[in-house]
């Protein structure tokens, strides 16, 4: 339940990241490469085309890395379940 939830999570927080991150090359792409704003175009390159790629990519990415971290927690807390060493008798 823990891995689900992180995973989830992680996929909301880098749909914001990767949004975020999206319009910002978005609008660096716009300035850089001198596009067009005849009638919106710009900002519809923007919102309709580097948003939405930035936002699949870095929601993908982070619950993958959310999911992952989740899941070696998760196995680092299962090897931890060994009996605990008992120590040196007659000490």
């Amino acid at each position: 339940m823990k891995i689900a939830f992180l995973a989830m999570a992680g996929l909301v927080m880098g749909v914001v990241g990767g949004a975020t991150v999206g319009i910002g090359l978005g609008l660096a792409w716009i300035e850089l490469f001198n596009t067009s704003e005849f009638e919106g175009y710009a900002g519809m390159l923007v919102f309709f085309t580097f948003m939405p790629l930035g936002a699949l990519i870095g929601g993908l990415g982070g619950a993958t890395l959310f999911g992952m971290a989740a899941f070696r927690d998760h196995e680092l807390a299962i090897d931890g379940k060994r009996m605990p060493h008992q120590g040196i008798k007659g000490v």
